[in-house]
């Protein structure tokens, strides 16, 4: 399996490593089956990720897109985050064995679940001006997707 020289200096050298104490968002994704698990913690100011953090337990891989997706989030808006997709991490990256292209998604949940966490934390749930990736996944929880209970059928 060959790594891109990107993927070898960030699983060798990861950037922002750790937890933040006083984190705004928290998020972890992955499974003990598969192996990966990825936990990102967010510092948001004004609307901005002014400091993003992870705890990966995982192969080089997991590692890797862990390191690039905080490092591609820092500085951005909210807005700005949330549509950084698997596919961005893996270009940012130079690419990824398809083998490993779970380990992009993962990093793209994280960071997803820990900007979910920060608008449950703040009220922000129902906030309109979060619109999300517009792929419409569910993942995020930011959009309406008219499932209403009424008209739920079993």
């Amino acid at each position: 399996m060959m790594y891109s020289e990107k993927v070898m200096d960030h699983f060798s050298n990861p950037r922002n490593v750790g937890e933040i104490e006083d984190a705004d968002g928290v998020g972890q994704v992955g499974n003990a089956k598969c192996g990966d698990i990825m936990k990102m913690y967010l510092k948001i100011e004004d609307g901005i990720i002014v400091d993003a953090k992870f705890k990966t337990f995982g192969c080089g891989a997991a590692v890797a897109t862990s390191s690039m997706a905080t490092e591609l989030i820092k500085g951005k808006t909210i807005k700005e985050a949330e549509q950084i997709t698997n596919k961005a991490v893996m270009e940012a990256l130079d690419g990824l064995p398809p083998a490993k292209v779970h380990c992009s998604v993962l990093a793209e949940e994280a960071i997803a679940a820990a900007l979910k966490d920060y608008r449950e934390r703040h009220g922000l749930v129902e906030d309109s001006r979060y619109e999300g990736c517009a792929g419409c996944c569910g993942g995020c929880g930011a959009h309406d997707h008219g499932h209403d209970l009424e008209n739920e059928e079993d």
